[in-house]
């Protein structure tokens, strides 16, 4: 069995950037249906997402609900009960759960970089992180220059949308306690994938 330090890296993630709006939409399908499979055919169909074509919703739709399927169904039911600030750092984890890419970079590099106070995040850094992977992962050593740009873009824009880099700065997480307390229950905590001295579980 390969180790998870030498598991492909799953790479489709540039469809869209956090998906906050998707979300609150298939959200509540997923809770009244309690099936992906329904809820992605549900959003193409109907063309729920409002996109100009019909592929472009179907795949929209698979990339919202496999994100939203790395949550919880607690988490999602607090998802569409949260505040905005809240919404973004749900959204955040979803994507560094499904994505291990994202995770690591989100440990290894932005609350690394935290925690030694080093407040900025530039996209040197993320291309260093990148660099550090090719051992491990040939299908990093083999992305194109133009796929690489679009991955980091999207990082940076998910930072962005997350509120957790603002012009090149990166902003403290505030994580409510019942954030927190979803993201403690897991093992190892999430609350790794933020920049935040709070205390991992």
């Amino acid at each position: 069995m390969a180790s998870s330090a030498s598991a492909r890296y799953a790479l489709s993630f540039t469809s869209g950037a956090l998906l906050l709006r998707e979300a609150l939409i298939a959200a509540p399908i997923y809770l009244q249906e309690r099936d992906w499979a329904k809820v992605r055919t549900r959003i193409a169909e109907d063309n729920l997402l409002q996109t100009r074509t019909r592929s472009s919703g179907a795949r929209l739709g698979r990339e919202v609900a496999q994100r939203l399927a790395a949550l919880s169904v607690d988490e999602i039911e607090l998802f569409l009960d949260a505040t905005p600030t809240e919404r973004g750092q749900l959204m955040w984890v979803a994507a560094c759960r499904r994505y291990a890419l994202i995770g690591e970079f989100a440990e290894e590099v932005l609350r690394e970089r935290f925690l030694v106070l080093a407040h900025t995040l530039d996209y040197d850094d993320f291309d260093s992180f990148i660099r550090s992977k090719a051992l491990w992962h040939e299908e990093v050593v083999d992305l194109k220059e133009s796929t690489l740009i679009k991955l980091r873009a999207t990082v940076f824009r998910m930072l962005a949308e997350a509120g957790l880099l603002s012009d090149g700065r990166i902003v403290p997480a505030v994580l409510s306690a019942r954030v927190a307390e979803r993201l403690d229950a897991r093992v190892p905590s999430d609350v790794r994938f933020f920049p935040t001295d709070g205390g991992l579980a």
